[in-house]
């Protein structure tokens, strides 16, 4: 199985030449290097190597803390690799998910962030409780008082707070709604989103349209994703759903387009569940012909 290697170091003054040697030893037939704070999520090295990274391969890092800074993060980036029936591997830490051993740890990691959160909430409770025994009444008295600023300061700060929770994500979307708006229907584009998603991580048409409109607002995406699709002809669908996956990933086989496709549910020309590669390749060359590939280019 395929060992993909990834090192980071925080600054452009620091070097990742030793995990990158380190990850040879181990076997990484290609090594990817990005200079990242740990703390951001969109790193657009490491988003796109988890975009491209195929059925059987392994993710490996020297260190966990190379790959995430926090519990949620790791377990975020190992959902979406087991979505894509990947392995996740840290060479200094106990964590291997092709074998049972780091399976079990990686349950023991899921329940001990759990256990965390439910004494976060716990706390925050008996917090609350206390407080009100005492006379203490919470929130924002500017808020009761319905004072102007005050309520232009809370809806600043959750629309900040809303961007940061895109900024996360951006790269499971911007991507496609770029390269396939508005030459696609947004169901379409929807669906090609879904496709390597864990499925609780899917999104829904109303909240895809609402982060690509705060997006345009902001200027991260051309107003022109917003257009009205043009009408496409009943035949042209298949073909264009496949060169958006291609686009995707223009490495990707034809094997894993048609496991992309099943999971998105999508029958064949014939009306078939299962997909073969010489039905992907058909549509492919029709995708060529009707240039639609262009935007893969």
């Amino acid at each position: 199985m395929p060992l993909i290697g990834y090192a980071r170091v925080s600054t452009e003054d620091q070097t990742p030449l030793p995990q990158s040697e380190a990850l040879q030893t181990a076997g990484c037939v290609e090594i990817h290097e990005e200079h990242a704070s740990g703390g951001n999520r969109a790193r657009p090295v490491l988003a796109r190597v988890l975009e491209r990274i195929s059925k059987g391969d392994t993710l490996v890092v020297v260190r966990i803390d190379r790959l995430a800074r926090s519990l949620s993060h790791l377990l975020e980036v190992i959902e979406r690799l087991e979505a894509k029936g990947a392995f996740f591997r840290s060479i200094q830490d106990p964590i291997d998910t092709g074998s049972p051993q780091g399976k079990f740890t990686l349950q023991v990691l899921g329940a001990a962030a759990e256990f965390e959160r439910a004494l976060i909430r716990e706390r925050t409770k008996a917090g609350l409780a206390s407080a009100r025994t005492k006379g203490r009444v919470g929130g924002n008295p500017g808020l009761r008082a319905r004072d102007p600023a005050a309520l232009r300061k809370v809806r600043l700060a959750r629309q900040d707070g809303y961007m940061e929770r895109l900024n996360e994500t951006a790269q499971d979307w911007v991507p496609h709604v770029r390269r396939l708006r508005p030459d696609m229907a947004w169901e379409d584009v929807l669906r090609i989103i879904n496709g390597p998603l864990p499925y609780d991580r899917h999104w829904t048409q109303s909240r895809l349209l609402r982060a690509v409109k705060a997006y345009v607002r902001d200027g991260f995406l051309p107003n022109e994703v917003l257009g009205r699709a043009g009408r496409r002809e009943t035949d042209d669908r298949l073909p264009a759903i496949v060169a958006g996956i291609k686009g995707a990933d223009p490495d990707i086989t034809l094997q894993a387009i048609c496991d992309r496709l099943e999971s998105m549910r999508e029958r064949t020309p014939r009306g078939r569940a299962s997909w073969q590669p010489s039905s992907v390749r058909m549509l492919l060359e029709r995708a060529e012909k009707l240039g639609l590939l262009k935007c893969a280019q």
